[in-house]
C-alpha cells in the first residue's frame, strides 16, 4: 500500500469533485481496511492535517513557488501542500522523503515535466521553514489570525466580533484530538457495564463530562469494531446533543417528531427515553438519509419509531404532538474540527440562506407541539444569527411559547462540538 498515493486519491477526490473531505477519506479507508492499522491512521492524519491547514499551507508555498498555488494544475496543487504539511507538521517524517515521495508521484501520475518545480519548492520550504515571514506582527490582525488558524478572513472577522474574549479559543479549539462521544443505550447495558466491556478490549475509555449516558472513547480502529456496537450498546453522538435531548423533558408515552432527524441520533436518544411506550416520527428531506436513522433504530432495538421522508418546510395535517425535535440544517460552525471543509464551503451568503431555512421550519413545527408541549430547537452552529437571534425573533411572533431554558457549548471553551439548544414550552 502506498500511503501517500492514497492520500493523493483523497485529496483529488476533494478538489476535483467537491467531496466532502469526511467522506472522501472513509472511502479511502473502507477500501483499505485489513492493511496496517499505523498506515491508515498516517493516511488520516495526513489527509486531515492538510484540510485542517490549507490556508496556512497555501500561504507558506506562495512565498517559495513561482507559480502561485492557485495557479497550479491540481495534481501538482495537492502534491506541493502533501509535502509542505509533512515539512512543518509531521517531525517523524523526514523532509527529504516528504520532497522525494512528492517527487515520485509527480512522475507515476504523468506530471514528469514538473517534477523538478515539485522537488525546488519543496526542498526550498524545508531549507527556510523557520524563517518564514508572517503576514503580520499584530496579532489581533485578520491575516494574522487567517493564516495561524487556516480560517477564512472573512469568518475570522466574525467570530472576533460574536466572540471578542474567546474567538481565538475558539479557532484553537477547531484543531484539538478529541475523544469519540459515545451514548450508552441504558435499554440494553449499563453504562458501568459497557465502559468495563470497552476497556477490557484496550480501547481508553472515560466518563463523560456533561451527559449520564456518556462515554468518550480513544484508541480504537474503525467504530464499528469497538466491542458491544453491533448489539446496539451504543451510538455515536455529542455530549451537547445529548444533553439538548434530555433537557426536552421526554418520557415514556410521550408522542415525538424529529423533522430534521438524520442519522437519528436524537431520534433513538429520545426513544431510550420512551422505553418503548409512545411514538416517534422520524423524518428528514432525503430518502438516502433514512436509510442511516433506519440502520440505527435497527442496531440499537427500538421499535416505536415511524421512519419517513418529508420536507418539513411543509406542514402535516392534524399532527399535535408532545414533544418536536428540530435540529435544523445549519452553518456546522461548531463541528469544523471534525468536518475541516466547512469553513472553505461556507459563505456570508449561505448564513443568510440558513437563517431563512431556518425560520421556515420554525413557523411550520410550532403548529405541531399541542399545549403544554415543548419545542426543541437546536443547531451544531456557534453562529448567534442562526441560534439565539432565531429564537428571539421566534418568541416574539409566537406568544404562547416561553424559554424554558438555553444553552450554548464553545469548542474551544467547552469540552465538546460548538452546539446550540433552547427548549420553548407552549403555554
Amino acid at each position: 500500500m502506498d500511503s501517500r498515493d492514497i492520500v493523493l486519491s483523497i485529496l483529488m477526490d476533494i478538489e476535483t469533485k467537491n467531496t466532502f473531505s469526511n467522506m472522501a477519506i472513509s472511502k479511502a479507508l473502507s477500501k483499505n481496511q485489513f492493511e496496517d492499522k499505523r498506515e491508515r491512521a498516517f493516511i488520516t492524519r495526513l489527509s486531515e492535517g492538510i484540510m485542517e491547514q490549507r490556508i496556512t499551507l497555501d500561504y507558506v508555498i506562495n512565498q517559495f513557488s513561482k507559480t502561485k498555488v492557485n495557479k497550479c494544475k491540481p495534481l501538482i496543487r495537492c502534491l506541493l501542500r502533501m509535502g509542505t504539511y509533512q515539512i512543518l507538521y509531521m517531525d517523524s517524517v523526514p523532509d527529504s522523503a516528504a520532497c522525494n515521495e512528492a517527487v515520485k508521484l509527480a512522475k507515476k501520475h504523468g506530471f514528469s515535466s514538473l517534477s523538478g518545480f515539485v522537488n525546488g519548492v519543496l526542498r526550498n520550504i524545508s531549507r527556510n521553514k523557520d524563517n518564514i515571514k508572517q503576514p503580520s506582527e499584530d496579532v489581533t490582525s485578520v491575516d494574522y489570525i487567517s493564516v495561524k488558524y487556516s480560517t477564512p478572513k472573512w469568518l475570522c472577522e466574525k467570530l472576533k466580533k460574536d466572540y471578542p474574549d474567546n474567538y481565538t479559543k475558539i479557532l484553537e479549539g477547531c484543531f484539538f484530538d478529541r475523544d469519540t462521544s459515545i451514548r450508552v443505550n441504558t435499554t440494553k447495558i449499563s453504562k458501568d457495564e459497557l465502559k468495563q466491556m470497552i476497556s477490557d478490549s484496550g480501547i481508553t475509555v472515560e466518563y463523560g463530562e456533561y451527559d449520564d449516558k456518556a462515554l468518550l472513547i480513544r484508541d480504537y480502529d474503525f467504530i464499528k469494531k469497538v466491542p458491544g456496537y453491533r448489539q446496539g450498546y451504543f451510538t455515536v453522538q455529542d455530549e451537547s446533543s445529548m444533553c439538548a435531548v434530555r433537557t426536552a423533558g421526554i418520557k415514556p408515552g410521550n408522542t415525538v417528531i424529529d423533522v430534521c432527524a438524520a442519522p437519528g441520533g436524537k431520534t433513538t436518544c429520545a426513544a431510550e427515553y420512551m422505553n418503548g411506550e409512545g411514538t416517534i416520527y422520524s423524518m428528514d428531506i432525503s430518502e438516502d438519509k433514512l436509510e442511516l436513522i433506519e440502520e440505527n433504530v435497527d442496531r440499537l432495538g427500538f421499535t416505536n419509531v415511524n421512519i419517513s421522508c418529508h420536507d418539513a418546510t411543509i406542514p402535516l395535517d392534524d399532527m399535535q404532538v408532545d414533544v418536536v425535535i428540530a435540529d435544523v440544517p445549519c452553518s456546522g460552525l461548531g463541528i469544523i474540527g471534525r468536518k475541516n471543509d466547512i469553513k472553505y464551503r461556507l459563505t456570508k451568503e449561505q448564513l443568510e440562506e440558513l437563517v431563512s431555512l431556518q425560520r421556515r421550519i420554525l413557523d411550520v413545527v410550532s403548529g405541531y407541539v399541542k399545549k403544554g408541549g415543548r419545542l426543541l430547537f437546536s443547531t451544531c452552529t456557534i453562529n448567534p444569527d442562526e441560534n439565539q437571534e432565531n429564537v428571539k425573533w421566534f418568541l416574539e411572533k409566537y406568544k404562547d411559547f416561553s424559554m424554558q431554558e438555553e444553552r450554548l457549548f464553545l469548542q474551544g471553551v467547552d469540552n465538546c462540538d460548538g452546539f446550540y439548544y433552547a427548549v420553548l414550552n407552549r403555554g
